[in-house]
């Protein structure tokens, strides 16, 4: 993209500004005819209330026909209508022609509902003004002595209209600007704001009254209400923020039990060390009956309990899957500084110029006012957001316990209450298709369209309308601007049910959420929160070493089988924090892939059951059932899709990753294959057999007997791969193409089919072409990272795990040197240890699997293995001697897991010892005790957020799991930390 730019939404972009004078020219008169009809505003306030008004007007419109005027620009250019020596000249020629009588007649001609759609936003809103100032007008005496607005000259200067999204007829939240202050105006009545500052105030009443929450001082009218504006500020001490944070635990305690909902970031603003909730209406939302998906029951009843849950009320940390919000954490206590993404707008491309054009480019995430500091302290205080939830909420079940809660909650019986049927973002991304200039073409068509997505929509989500009378006028209202909404009066009955569900919840789950969902808010692995004391023992413990692995296996594997979700059509998960293709961290239903996912799962299950047959392990009750249903969710969840796929619905592929993505699914079923789960849990007379994908009801898929599921399963994934490349916006082993390498390669080697090899060449080429070269040296290469992170050594991410891959085509070994030698350029002896360069302007080292030493040297310790020559044998020995050094004791400590805890450091250091490159510490010969006499100490700690669930293989329960069992010496169970389920034999 060349030439100037200038971005389309809302007030940015103005050069279309006198081409749209001529739509809103007429309503401005009419609204200063009726605004001189409004007794008791002076003559400056009307000027200031016309002014607003028209501003508010230009954004509103600006964005949703811009699209259909560059279209008209490049229309005259082609045509030759317009003259000029130039592009610049050619332009003010084209806007002198917009000012004739006959410019929008043939707009119309093109665009035939064009006029009429902006002729009715415009109407609405200038009603919406008019109410709004004879409603000023009446209650501007009453703003003062409720203390709305401050003390002083009452006097209306300006008029910010449009203060969100519009509603039911161009109304929207304004901010009325005095003299003596602002007051914000909403069309809508304040009684639940009332009710629910009165019961805050009782439920804190020994909180001091200068930090505890609130939400604004309103006056309350029959249907709308005056609140006072709350201005941001910035903390300035620690003792500020813990106040805050103290009090976002409050808040989420509240909300949690008043089934509130959508309290996303730009309806929190912190006032200092008091977070202000400035829109409560969504409370006491219903809980809605379960639709199946079609990926296993287990799922949709975890999807539903997270809903209803602490997660539910949009406080906590998560990011946006919807296309235009996809990575975003828009929660009320998320969106740090930093740890968004970029998101891609349309921008005017050489506006002013006869050549304007609309692209798309990638830009900042616009900032709220919910943060309470500059830089993304959230991490350092989870802890008092945990302890407060969990104060307030044991007083709130002891008022319950003495039934005196029930009486507080009086006051909200006939509060008007919202309920969010469908998210903004849906919304949004209909209302853009339906002013898109193909939709102002034919609108017809692109109505019918609409309602069809919607309907369908409605049939897969509990929440959502289906009846066409009710889908209809959510078009109607998005065709006009307005976002369409829908609320009820919350009755006793409403509010009955909303405390029964709370009373009826799992506190434990709650709080696990609470802990676990601090990850979403950054968007790299672990946030930067002082881990807490190292997991250092006291005292090793050398005897007895087999009976105490063999107990913390069995331990492991009964907390997964205790912690499950299942469901009577025999499937199983559970809720943790995942990662999700583009999205970065959500807690949520685990998803099918081997890192934190259900496949991982089963392969620690799996390899539990091969072990204990071996008599390496000790028998768990119940281990070959959960495998079971587990297996039963996978096959669900592929099955859903490839029925899907059928629909001949557009699908964004999966990611092609090794670890997250079609990859790690081919891996992972080659491997439940040589650990004797050919049958992907479908025997015969199974009764989790789901007749999908090509499976009937016996367990036989169309490759042949059900011992062959697993391999068919992989090659039905195989398939998929070359399209998720072409999408993939990721090149690295875990979620990028790069990952799909080495599981193609061995699926090839299983059944002899060239195609999966060709395919894992074409990826080669893909990354070839992909590269960047280094800046100070030619020979040396790197990729593109996620969110923006370039650049990156490493072998989760980085340089070290492409480079890997790449190392298994022959006609890309030059490429994977240069990765290679890329990795080396980021070793810094004086750490020792490779620089992270997620965070470029502070980069530091790292000793793990993911981003450090740990996973350089198990990619190393693997090279070094398959040398072919002494040369390169010495090289990789000695990058394996240096990462060996860098991981000890620099890897022990902070937690068990692999991907960068002690069982990741444990497997390099094992290698390293085997090969003769370990540091020469006496310690390092009594590894196994350490880890074993660590995790009977502190419990086995599944992640840097040490109080949260995580079940997963790499970054979880999973994986501490299979290390445990691969502890033994005798075990043959392959190593998890680099994508490749190993020769096609079984393990024996």
């Amino acid at each position: 993209m060349t030439g100037s730019v200038t971005e389309v939404p809302a007030g940015a972009s103005t050069s279309f500004d006198p081409v749209l004078e001529h739509l809103i020219a007429p309503q401005a008169q009419r609204l200063v005819d009726q605004l001189d009809a409004v007794a008791g505003l002076g003559g400056e306030e009307r000027t200031a209330i016309l002014n607003s008004a028209t501003r508010a007007w230009r954004n509103s419109v600006r964005p949703k026909v811009t699209r259909a005027l560059v279209l008209d620009v490049h229309a005259a250019r082609i045509s030759g209508r317009l003259t000029g020596p130039d592009p610049r000249s050619r332009w003010e020629h084209w806007l002198e022609l917009t000012a004739t009588d006959g410019f929008w007649s043939t707009m119309d001609g093109r665009f035939p509902t064009l006029r009429r759609r902006v002729d009715t936003l415009l109407v609405n809103s200038r009603h919406a003004v008019v109410r709004f100032a004879h409603r000023f007008a009446v209650d501007r005496s009453h703003l003062q002595p409720a203390a709305v607005l401050p003390a002083g000259d009452p006097t209306l200067l300006d008029v910010e209209f449009g203060s969100g999204d519009t509603h039911r007829g161009g109304q929207t939240v304004a901010l009325a600007r005095c003299a003596a202050g602002t007051v914000v105006y909403k069309p809508r009545s304040l009684r639940v704001d009332a009710a629910l500052a009165g019961l805050v105030a009782r439920l804190l009443p020994d909180e001091p009254p200068a930090t505890r929450i609130r939400v604004p001082t309103v006056l309350v009218r029959d249907d709308h209400g005056w609140a006072a504006h709350v201005a941001h500020r910035y903390c300035t001490t620690d003792e500020e923020l813990r106040a805050f944070y103290r009090g976002l635990g409050h808040w989420t305690a509240v909300m949690r039990m008043l089934g509130g909902s959508d309290l996303h970031a730009e309806n929190l603003i912190a006032a200092g060390p008091v977070p202000v909730i400035v829109d409560c209406e969504t409370l006491f939302t219903p809980q809605l009956p379960l639709l199946p998906s079609g990926y296993g029951l287990a799922t949709d009843r975890a999807a539903r309990t997270l809903n209803s849950s602490v997660l539910g009320t949009g406080l906590l940390p998560g990011r946006g899957v919807a296309l235009a919000w996809r990575g975003l954490d828009p929660s009320g206590a998320g969106g740090l500084r930093g740890e968004q993404p970029t998101v891609s707008l349309p921008v005017l491309v050489d506006e002013g110029t006869d050549q304007v054009r609309v692209a798309l480019a990638d830009v900042g995430a616009p900032e709220a006012a919910n943060q309470p500091s500059p830089e993304p302290v959230l991490a350092r205080f989870w802890g008092d957001v945990r302890t407060a939830f969990d104060e307030l909420t044991d007083r709130l079940r002891e008022l319950d316990r003495h039934g005196r809660l029930d009486p507080l909650l009086t006051d909200f019986v006939g509060c008007q209450v919202r309920f969010v049927r469908r998210n903004t973002e849906t919304y949004a991304e209909l209302a853009r298709m339906l002013w898109h200039p193909a939709s102002l073409h034919d609108e017809p068509a692109a109505r019918a369209t609409v309602t069809d997505l919607l309907i369908r929509h409605g049939r897969h989500a509990a929440e959502a309308p289906a009846e066409p009378e009710v889908v209809a006028t959510e078009v109607d209202d998005l065709l006009v601007g307005d976002i369409p909404m829908f609320t009820t009066a919350a009755d006793r009955t409403l509010i009955s049910e909303t405390l029964g569900r709370w009373r009826d919840a799992d506190p434990e789950l709650d709080r696990q959420v609470l802990s676990s969902s601090l990850i979403s808010a950054y968007l790299n692995e672990a946030p930067p929160a002082p881990p807490g004391p190292p997991l250092i023992p006291r005292r090793t413990r050398p005897e007895d070493l087999d009976r105490r692995r063999r107990t913390l296996a069995a331990e492991v594997v009964r907390t997964l089988r205790d912690t499950a979700v299942r469901a009577e059509d025999g499937t199983a998960t559970w809720i943790a924090p995942v990662i999700t293709a583009g999205s970065g961290w959500a807690v949520q239903p685990l998803t099918a892939d081997m890192y934190l996912g259900t496949v991982g799962i089963a392969v620690l299950l799996a390899a539990y059951q091969h072990e204990t047959t071996a008599g390496r392990a000790d028998p768990v009750d119940g281990v070959a059932e959960l495998l079971d249903a587990v297996l039963a969710t996978v096959r669900a969840a592929e099955d859903q899709v490839e029925a899907d796929r059928a629909t001949g619905i557009p699908i964004r592929p999966e990611p092609s990753g090794g670890y997250v993505g079609l990859g790690s699914r081919i891996w992972g079923w080659l491997l439940l294959r040589r650990l004797g789960r050919g049958d992907a849990g479908l025997r015969a007379g199974n009764r989790h057999g789901t007749g999908r994908g090509g499976t009937d009801r016996h367990g036989t898929g169309r490759g042949g007997t059900a011992t062959d599921e697993a391999l068919r399963r992989a090659r039905a994934l195989a398939a998929l791969v070359p399209a998720a490349v072409r999408a993939d916006e990721a090149y690295d082993l875990l979620r990028g193409s790069a990952g799909a390498i080495v599981p193609l390669l061995r699926l090839t080697e299983t059944d002899g089919d060239p195609r999966w090899a060709e395919t894992a060449t074409a990826i080669g080429g893909h990354l070839r072409a992909t590269a960047r070269p280094a800046g100070g040296d030619p020979d040396a290469v790197w990729w593109p990272g996620p969110f923006g992170t370039d650049a990156l050594g490493g072998l989760s991410h980085g340089a070290t795990g492409i480079g890997w891959a790449l190392s298994h085509l022959r006609d890309c070994a030059d490429l994977a040197a240069a990765a290679f030698r890329y990795e080396e350029s980021l070793y810094d002896p004086r750490l020792p240890g490779w620089l992270d360069m997620r965070k470029p302007e502070r980069p530091s080292d790292a000793a793990a699997w993911c981003h450090g030493s740990v996973g350089i040297g198990i990619v190393a310790a693997d090279r070094w293995r398959r040398a072919c020559d002494p040369v390169a044998a010495t090289h990789w020995a000695g990058v394996l001697r240096r990462a060996a050094a860098a991981a000890w004791p620099a890897g022990m400590g902070a937690n068990h897991t692999l991907c960068h805890g002690e069982l990741g450091t444990w497997e390099l250091l094992r290698t390293a010892r085997g090969a003769g490159l370990a540091p020469a510490d006496p310690e390092l010969a009594a590894l196994d005790a350490r880890v074993l006499t660590g995790m009977e100490q502190f419990g086995a700690v599944a992640g840097p957020n040490r109080d949260a669930f995580r079940p997963g293989l790499l970054l979880g329960l999973g994986g501490i799991g299979y290390q445990l069992l691969r502890m033994h010496p005798r075990s043959p169970l392959p190593s998890v930390l680099l994508p490749d389920p190993g020769p096609p034999d079984p393990i024996r």
